[in-house]
């Protein structure tokens, strides 16, 4: 059998700890052929470590110089819809690291290039892979919530700041808890809700903790050049007559270390989601149901291998650009809605 020939555009550490170990874990079905990123050495380095074959420092020389069919993009926010429409316009199908864009224009004008050329454009949303989801998935497709009607969807870190990378610049991430882990939780939110449409939404930000020294669980940040949110808190309601609340921060005085959690309220019944409990009205009482087994599973193998299955002509990855498209216009909207202090309401 042929193997799917990929390439990564991004040498971090989202490439080194997820996309590379995955793809050689498909093995039988994938050959890495090319890595490249900006710096040179870091492309260099990671290729040796993993047998990589060829460097580059440009994108577009990586896509003329090899054969390639298929990309994961692994870089900032602000890249990825050059780099995105640029693999797509060579003839390869792309996994995009989340969030898809910085706009929903953008995340619109690669959904169309994808359409156009006829090629996979997915996201990284590796927590919708999880066991947890997909069982909850199933018992909403049967019936077993009714309409789900309301969700609560919250990504908190108690002190959370990366210690590295460019998480906390605005101008290369778009933002900060909200873009890069509250987007998760509401994609877990909105996929087992069938991704509906939204109509209005209110959002507040706060940078309160980040930009001042302080406890680092995840090692030093430069406070002194903190640009985005530290939290960022919202409703969303939808067409469909559903609404989302969300809360989102690196940092906040709680509790818990981490909360990543989704709630569900149907007219049947309920859920939260990590870990899986269904809440319901039965036979005259009201009764709370635990999953004695549930697979452990690994979302972002699943998500990995479920591309290259996708990519060699089997099952559509769960993640489409189109979905893309509508959690980047929520994204924008709350953060619109903060910056304005007024609801955003869509047509």
């Amino acid at each position: 059998m042929k193997k799917l020939r990929v390439g990564l555009i991004g040498a971090g550490e989202i490439a080194k700890a997820v996309h590379i170990p995955f793809y050689l874990e498909n093995k039988d079905r994938v050959e890495i052929v090319a890595i490249m990123d900006v710096d040179g050495e870091k492309a260099e380095a990671v290729a040796r470590q993993f047998n990589i074959p060829a460097t580059f420092t440009n994108y577009e020389e990586m896509f003329s110089e090899t054969e390639i069919d298929a990309v994961s993009v692994c870089i900032p926010n602000k890249f990825h819809k050059e780099a995105t429409i640029t693999a797509l316009k060579a003839g390869c199908h792309v996994l995009c690291e989340k969030p898809p864009a910085m706009t929903a224009e953008e995340a619109q004008e690669m959904a169309n290039v994808a359409k156009e050329m006829g090629k996979i454009l997915t996201y990284g949303f590796h927590f919708r892979y999880q066991s947890e989801v997909e069982i909850a998935k199933s018992f909403i497709e049967a019936g077993e919530l009714g309409e789900v009607y309301s969700a609560r969807v919250q990504a908190i870190r108690r002190r959370g700041i990366p210690g590295w990378g460019v998480f906390t610049n605005k101008e290369l991430q778009g933002g900060g808890p909200l873009i890069d882990i509250g987007v998760h939780m509401l994609d877990v939110a909105l996929h087992l809700m069938g991704y509906p449409e939204p109509a209005i939404v209110l959002g507040q930000t706060h940078q309160r903790i980040g930009n001042k020294k302080g406890v680092g669980l995840f090692g030093d940040w430069d406070y002194e050049n903190f640009s985005v949110e530290d939290m960022a808190v919202g409703m969303i309601t939808f067409k469909n007559g559903a609404s989302i609340v969300i809360e989102s921060a690196f940092a906040a005085n709680v509790e818990k270390n981490e909360v990543m959690q989704v709630s569900l309220m149907g007219d049947k019944g309920g859920a939260d989601i990590f870990p899986l409990k269904f809440y319901q009205e039965k036979h005259g009482t009201l009764i709370d149901i635990t999953p004695a087994y549930a697979p452990k599973v690994n979302g972002h193998h699943r998500e990995i291998s479920q591309f290259v299955e996708s990519c060699l002509g089997g099952k559509l990855p769960s993640s489409t650009a189109e979905e893309g498209v509508i959690i980047q216009k929520i994204i924008q909207a709350l953060y619109q809605s903060a910056e304005e202090g007024r609801a955003i309401v869509f047509e």
